[in-house]
């Protein structure tokens, strides 16, 4: 019987630019029929359905250019674009990275195909090699996607995994996501870190970029979900979310105006709003008893 192939093997090789080693990509292949989208939940995350023909497929796990030998990884287009400052640090922190997926993970093999626990691997390490990278990068953006991704796919071998304490790991890494949305949305507004670096990157599926409309709504999602560990006070919780709140309505309010923004979106954007309003409220009440 013909084997099924999910993903195939670049023609050329890639050269580390921090250890030398030299690998060779995996790329997905695309088209005949071996996506089947699924719903999108509310954390924008497209849940592909399981294929009868080629079994259940993420495309979340090709994404990424990983070396095999140092553990760096980056997005395909930053793989090779590292300046000396980021290569003395990337080479420096090799040892911290392979400790770090060995604690998590145990062994990985990258030279083998990519598959749930090589694919979220892949993931943590480049949110650890992205807080090594020159602002110009736009590195801050992708933290965020690369933190959520992460997040999801700890929640996906939380599933097969239960023994081990992948949800909270999980946890830390939708923290981290939503820190991360919160610096973008205020680097809009700054311009620290180039806009144009950003577009491409935001995600967060590899099925359809939800541009900065995502950004916004999943700030808010996620600043919601965890203020309690965002703020140790009532204040701090209360200015957080009116801040959060403010930047919602752009795409709630331009969204009730506009017939160009995707109507999920919008109507989830609503029902956030007033949940974060519900919760200011609640804050507010608290503040006036004091």
């Amino acid at each position: 019987m013909e084997e099924k192939k999910i993903s195939y093997r670049a023609k050329t090789d890639t050269v580390c630019p921090i250890c030398g080693e030299k690998h060779v990509r995996e790329e997905m292949f695309s088209g005949g029929g071996r996506l089947i989208a699924g719903k999108v939940n509310k954390e924008l995350r497209m849940i592909w359905a399981e294929n009868k023909k080629w079994g259940k497929i993420c495309p979340l796990f090709y994404t990424l250019d990983v070396c095999p030998s140092c553990f760096y990884a980056a997005y395909p287009k930053d793989f090779t674009s590292v300046d000396p400052d980021e290569q003395t640090a990337l080479r420096a922190t090799m040892e911290h990275r392979k400790e770090l997926i060995s604690t998590l993970f145990g062994p990985v093999d990258f030279h083998q195909d990519r598959d749930l626990l090589t694919g979220v691997a892949s993931y943590v390490m480049a949110v650890d090699c992205y807080h090594l990278r020159n602002p110009k990068l736009g590195p801050t953006p992708k933290k965020a996607v690369l933190s959520l991704r992460a997040a999801w796919l700890l929640d996906d071998l939380f599933a097969v995994a239960p023994y081990r304490p992948y949800d909270k790991v999980s946890a830390f890494y939708k923290k981290e996501a939503a820190a991360n949305y919160m610096k973008t949305l205020e680097l809009m507004q700054t311009g620290d870190e180039p806009i144009e670096e950003m577009a491409g990157y935001l995600g967060p599926g590899a099925d359809k970029n939800w541009g900065f409309d995502g950004v916004i709504f999943l700030n808010a999602s996620l600043t919601l979900h965890y203020i309690d560990e965002m703020a140790n006070t009532v204040k701090g919780k209360s200015d957080i979310l009116e801040k959060t709140k403010r930047y919602l309505s752009k795409l709630y309010g331009s969204g009730k105006a506009s017939k160009s923004k995707p109507g999920m979106i919008v109507d989830m954007a609503k029902d956030l709003y007033d949940e974060i309003g519900a919760r200011i409220e609640e804050y507010q009440k608290q503040l006036s008893l004091d």
